[in-house]
């Protein structure tokens, strides 16, 4: 993944809820180019802010094994903008998983006050199934790895019964996953 919507996680429980923030800063690009002479966060990459955070923990749900890609937004609300030096933080809460995927709730707020909410679904995608994804590399388990390592998931995250969440938790990231 080259851009990355949520700088740290302050909290990641398995299964169930995980917050994240993304501090706005006047040195991205985009907020300069999207309205010159008007710095905001455009609300694509707000919601593309949610979607990472629901979906890091979607992922998990599933042992970052396997592919989990964005399938539908049922509702997404922005009021107001994000602007230089605000910090958006941004909870997402498992409302529930199956086999086939799940889906999630996830809030954000700048400075406690209601900023977002969107219903994202996440479906479990198959590239086998799939005929112009068979015999590619989709994902780099590492490359995940590394960046659930940035964004601090094993520094502060837990299973349900409150063990701290560990690299070796995730056999897939011990081994290279390419699709044949």
């Amino acid at each position: 993944m080259r851009w990355f919507w949520l700088d740290r996680f302050s909290e990641f429980v398995s299964g169930s809820h995980a917050t994240a923030v993304k501090c706005v800063s006047l040195s991205e690009d985009h907020l300069l180019e999207h309205l010159p002479y008007y710095p905001i966060m455009p609300n694509s990459l707000v919601a593309e802010g949610m979607a990472q955070c629901g979906g890091l923990l979607v992922s998990e749900i599933y042992k970052f094994s396997e592919l989990v890609v964005l399938a539908k937004f049922a509702h997404c609300g922005i009021e107001g903008e994000a602007r230089p030096g605000d910090v958006i933080r941004y909870k997402a809460t498992i409302q529930q998983a199956k086999d086939f995927g799940a889906s999630v709730e996830v809030k954000g707020d700048i400075d406690g006050r209601p900023f977002s909410q969107a219903d994202i679904f996440f479906a479990r995608f198959d590239p086998e199934t799939t005929e112009h994804t068979k015999g590619r590399v989709l994902f780099n388990p590492e490359h995940l790895r590394a960046w659930l390592q940035f964004v601090g998931v094993f520094d502060i995250g837990v299973h349900a019964d409150g063990s701290r969440i560990k690299v070796e938790d995730y056999p897939n990231f011990v081994k290279t996953v390419s699709v044949k």
